[in-house]
């Protein structure tokens, strides 16, 4: 087995930051590597996934503990062994955030817009729903008015609905007459989305992994845990990224936005290491009927298809 270098020092920056998110991290990989996996996973197998990366027993518990709370988890007791499972909620939760990551290239854009006018809300919710909307890539056009260009109308129905606000928001459709991409346009996605410092972060991204899919080429058998670990840490990086990346058109985009060129990036990585880092997965991890299943379908289709 190849084992890189390069991998082992992504391993132990990671091990060396302060503090270290436990929570976060593990709903990395049960977004990335248990949800299409069945969803379910023994506790003991989850924190001898986790120890290499640096989370000791008592972080993976109170980490897991809170996750119950806040209604991701939920655990199944069989005899002395406790089995955590994705609930209903934290299932849609995963596939909300998580098929952004996995999702294509820009598609194309029509010039329309989702605009929605929150003038009917109090201030509290207004805050809280400007929150969650600016998590969903939306900008703020005007004050009580906040508007995307490719929103997601499930997403958006979902969160209108768990907010209880359906009848108190007006939600508008808007369509773009004449340039798609003019000067005032372009000025007013300056002043609405902070792109400048999420290009900076992006580069960041762009420098700590481009060594590493450069080491990757021409390797044959690669480590399998190293697979995991690093396939792990990739998402875990680029999850974060898009957390604040308000997904635009490209038309909307400034010229040679390093967005595209991070996305490729983890793609090509990705490509490279899933299938060992599954045999990772299929050897070290249970579930309450054994060995975990087989990975679903869609899993393959992602990033246009593995």
């Amino acid at each position: 087995m190849n084992k890189l270098k390069c991998i082992d020092d992504l391993v132990e920056e990671f091990k060396n930051q302060r503090p270290i998110r436990g929570g976060s991290l593990i709903i990395t990989i049960y977004g990335d590597a248990i949800a299409p996996r069945g969803g379910s996973i023994w506790l003991g197998s989850l924190i001898r996934l986790l120890e290499p990366l640096g989370l000791n027993q008592r972080l993976v518990r109170t980490s897991i503990f809170r996750l119950t709370k806040e209604g991701w988890l939920t655990s199944n007791q069989v005899g002395r062994r406790s089995y955590y499972s994705l609930t209903d909620t934290g299932r849609r939760r995963f596939e909300s955030a998580f098929k952004r990551i996995y999702a294509e290239l820009y598609p194309e854009w029509q010039g329309k817009w989702d605009m929605l006018i929150t003038t009917q809300l109090d201030n509290e919710l207004r805050k809280v729903l400007k929150k969650e909307f600016e998590w969903q890539g939306f900008g703020n056009i005007a004050p009580g008015v906040m508007a995307h260009p490719m929103a997601d109308l499930v997403e958006i129905n979902n969160t209108l609905q768990e907010l209880c606000v359906t009848n108190e928001i007006i939600h508008m459709k808007s369509e773009m007459f004449g340039s798609h991409t003019s000067a005032s346009l372009k000025q007013l996605v300056h002043e609405c989305w902070n792109l400048e410092q999420l290009s900076k972060d992006y580069q960041a991204f762009l420098d700590r992994f481009r060594p590493i899919l450069r080491a990757l080429d021409n390797q044959t058998d690669l480590d399998p845990e190293q697979c995991f670990l690093l396939r792990t840490l990739l998402i875990q990086h680029y999850r974060r990224l898009l957390l604040r990346d308000p997904r635009l058109p490209e038309k909307l985009l400034p010229a040679d936005w390093v967005g595209t060129s991070a996305r490729v990036l983890c793609r090509n990585i990705y490509r490279k290491i899933f299938m060992p880092a599954e045999e990772f997965l299929s050897a070290t991890q249970e579930t309450a009927d054994g060995p975990l299943p087989e990975p679903a379908p869609h899993f393959y289709k992602r990033f246009g298809g593995l």
